[in-house]
């Protein structure tokens, strides 16, 4: 019998707020990719919706955020790496992720000295530049990213990737994505000196 490895809390971030956005499609694959076959992995989709766009003046004394802003540090302080679904926007991060990263970066920054991977769906180059774009944000913010392997799903080529909900409906995508979450918990374990 294999001993079980030790339980990883993923945190993932989604950059689209549609709800039948493909890369909330990609979250909810990769919650279930982890329930059914990478034990002690558990992925909670954290919600960037309530947040509201970054501005100072919203900080009280004492270091204290907005309601919605405090229970986004708590998990993203709580988890042992990140999943970042990250669509791309005029070649870069769209402003709802952009938000999160910002808000949960203000000090005490809550990213430091953590495990984080990409995922990203779209049109030609399928999502990389805003991959590219977020992993140069990370440098700052102390994250560390799986270097490979690498996910970007060329959404609009055919055969059809994903359903009109968003959901993902792909095979050889759900399997590069577990490949994707194998690295992740791989390289969160050799991070927590525990691989």
């Amino acid at each position: 019998m294999g001993v079980a490895k030790p339980g990883i809390k993923v945190a993932a971030l989604c950059g689209s707020l549609r709800k039948a956005s493909n890369h909330r499609g990609l979250i909810r694959s990769a919650v279930e990719i982890c329930k059914e076959s990478i034990p002690g992995m558990q992925i909670e989709h954290v919600e960037v919706s309530p947040l509201p766009m970054i501005n100072t003046d919203l900080e009280e004394e004492g270091g204290k955020f907005p309601a919605a802003v405090e229970e986004l540090r708590r998990k993203i302080l709580r988890a042992d790496s990140y999943l970042f679904a990250s669509p791309e926007y005029n070649y870069s991060i769209a402003p709802p992720l952009k938000n999160a990263i910002d808000w949960a970066s203000r000090a005490p920054n809550v990213w430091a000295d953590k495990a984080a991977a990409i995922v990203s769906a779209g049109g030609n180059f399928g999502g990389g530049r805003a991959q590219y774009h977020l992993r140069q944000t990370g440098v700052y913010l102390d994250l560390h990213f799986i270097n490979k392997p690498e996910l970007f799903v060329y959404a609009f080529q055919p055969p059809a990737k994903f359903d009109a909900d968003g959901n993902l409906i792909d095979a050889e995508v759900k399997e590069r994505l577990k490949q994707v979450l194998l690295s992740l918990q791989k390289f969160t374990l050799r991070l927590r000196g525990q691989c």
